[in-house]
């Protein structure tokens, strides 16, 4: 059960613990490799306002990201790039 209007704060912070389950989801830093090359990268998921690609930083709304929503680690996912598709494997998800 969670605490009523105690703080706003206090209930995102506690409705965000229950979706730790490995899941990718908003708000998570996430490494991904790309199956073919076995290149990884890091990042956190953000809003479009804060996404900066320099800073590791990807908005919700980006193919990539789209492309590995509500998926685990060890799931593999597909984003559609202008260069074509590009398959990722999901290695760590990261509720910071």
């Amino acid at each position: 059960i969670m605490p009523s209007l105690v703080g706003s704060e206090m209930c995102i912070r506690d409705s965000y613990k229950m979706l730790e389950d490995g899941r990718v989801v908003f708000g998570v830093t996430v490494t991904i490799e790309n199956v073919e090359t076995e290149e990884s990268k890091t990042f956190q998921i953000v809003g479009e306002d804060e996404a900066d690609f320099k800073k590791h930083k990807y908005s919700i709304n980006s193919p990539l990201v789209r492309a590995l929503i509500g998926k685990v680690e060890g799931d593999e996912a597909t984003a559609k790039t202008p260069g074509g598709d590009v398959d990722y494997e999901i290695m760590k998800v990261e509720y910071l």
